[in-house]
């Protein structure tokens, strides 16, 4: 069966491709009751990893857990290098993913053909290629990469169709998920979609939110997080988390449990809201320049939330509040992006889709023998994915120096001098021997050269390739002898 996968923060959901109908589909827990999620946990036992809904139970048994490692993959400085210490080993986090996305597959009810994936639409390149890498290794056939917000829009406009007019042809996607929120505004002709513009928060979602009650709690219950002991706090951020998705618009009182050693609290709901307000509010601003003041000249049909996190009742409440009538949640918000993806796995589906980078991309070189540096930007934060193929550009250039030391960036935007300002995530170092008697030294000894200039440089080409899942490759070439080198933009050196 094909089937879209949305490997998410807290929970990973599947949906199948059936005759034009997309399912979510059931995992089975230990205990044969079925759920449409499959949880985001890794723990150890006995020297041996285990996930899903054996890891829930073995971390309430106080074994050493791994909880919303997706969050990591975003972090500036993660690479298929970066190891993560879970109980008294240290794991290489891709090695990880790996091992989770395989216990996903085994999991599910039904033989796995192609399968449709997702990344935040401001992943970076380390991230894209990472999970990428993670579902090959897992043993899956992906045919697709989409950032989640677009696989969403694909899910509105299956099951909201009618709310697009000859007026109104845009959808802005509000996605809050376990770790990070996304936006995008996708304009939608029949099958066809196009991402217009997206932005979002790498750190900002539903974990963020459970924090908020989490210290809310101890606040009024007079305790500190050393004194409740590591075992009890992840019981209890797991027992606000609980609380939280209870939550309905006529709820005006939360109980939470603490364990046997210490009486409930009792916490008023608006005191929760007003605690975790500034945290919706900036969801509000970073989504702002897609859709302006949502008047009649903004094209747009409505504000799509989607993703586990929109599901408290505050944000629905902002949201209207700020933008009115036309805000719609999805009958499906947590599998909304599952079933996007297996819409967009599906041959017969007849939807196509049109997205963009998220983040753009340039590098530092070094300038003046060293002295100085300079910013080069290659792909601009709206450059269209490709469908198919790769999108290239090139640079030549001849060399002044004896080494080449690019120092790769991704930024969300330029200031008036064009250098890089804001969200700037560093993600990948090259070093190039332009001198022939470099050539035979590891990229461990070239870091040690001092960059000197030098005359007649031979001449230089780097040709960069953008590929449909946003991942970014270079090969760089010596014209004159045809020495060449290429790189995958996700890595350290």
């Amino acid at each position: 069966m094909r089937i879209g996968i949305d490997m998410g923060t807290t929970r990973t959901i599947a949906a199948g491709v059936d005759r034009g109908n997309y399912p979510v589909l059931p995992f089975t827990d230990p205990d044969g009751d079925e759920h449409g999620h499959f949880p985001s946990v890794i723990a150890e036992v006995d020297g041996q990893l285990v996930h899903g809904f054996e890891a829930e139970r073995a971390a309430r048994a106080g074994a050493p857990q791994l909880r919303s490692f997706k969050r990591l993959l975003g972090d500036a400085g993660t690479h298929p290098g970066t190891t993560i210490r879970l109980g008294g080993r240290e794991h290489l986090l891709l090695d990880l993913m790996t091992a989770y996305l395989t216990a996903v597959r085994e999991a599910l009810p039904v033989p796995v053909g192609q399968v449709a994936a997702s990344v935040p639409a401001h992943a970076h390149s380390a991230q894209r290629i990472m999970t990428l890498e993670a579902f090959r290794r897992a043993g899956t056939d992906v045919v697709a990469l989409l950032n989640e917000p677009s696989a969403a829009g694909f899910e509105y406009t299956h099951h909201q169709s009618r709310s697009l007019t000859a007026r109104r042809t845009r959808i802005a996607v509000y996605d809050l998920g376990g770790g990070t929120f996304d936006s995008s505004l996708v304009e939608a002709d029949g099958g066809g979609h196009a991402v217009l513009g997206s932005h979002g928060v790498s750190r900002l979602g539903g974990d963020d939110v459970d924090q908020v009650l989490l210290e809310l709690v101890l606040e009024r219950a007079g305790l500190t997080v050393e004194e409740l002991g590591a075992p009890a706090v992840d019981a209890l951020r797991e027992e606000c988390r609980a609380a939280k998705e209870r939550l309905l618009p006529q709820t005006r009182r939360m109980m939470i449990d603490l364990g046997e050693e210490h009486d409930p609290v009792i916490l008023p709901v608006e005191d929760f809201y007003a605690a975790a307000a500034p945290l919706i509010e900036r969801t509000l601003e970073v989504m702002a320049p897609l859709v302006g003041e949502l008047d009649a000249e903004s094209g747009i049909a409505g504000i799509y939330l989607v993703g586990g996190g929109s599901g408290l009742p505050l944000v629905g409440r902002m949201l209207r509040e700020r933008f009115g009538r036309r805000v719609h949640r999805s009958p499906y918000p947590a599998a909304s992006t599952a079933i996007g993806l297996a819409i967009a796995a599906d041959p017969d589906s007849g939807v196509t889709l049109a997205d963009r980078l998220s983040r753009g991309i340039g590098v530092f070189r070094e300038v003046r023998a060293g002295e100085g540096v300079s910013f080069d930007q290659v792909l601009t934060p709206d450059a269209p994915l490709p469908t198919t193929g790769a999108t290239t550009v090139t640079r030549s250039y001849t060399a002044a120096h004896d080494l080449g030391w690019f120092r790769f960036v991704e930024h969300a935007a330029l200031d008036a001098s064009g250098e890089p300002r804001g969200d700037l995530v560093p993600f990948a170092d090259v070093l190039f021997p332009f001198d022939p008697a470099l050539r035979s030294l590891d990229e461990a000894a070239l870091a040690e050269v001092e960059v000197t200039r030098r005359e007649g440089g031979p001449r230089i080409e780097e040709l960069y390739e953008l590929h449909p899942s946003g991942a970014v490759t270079l090969r760089i070439t010596d014209l004159d002898s045809g020495f060449s080198r290429e790189y995958g933009l996700a890595r350290r050196g």
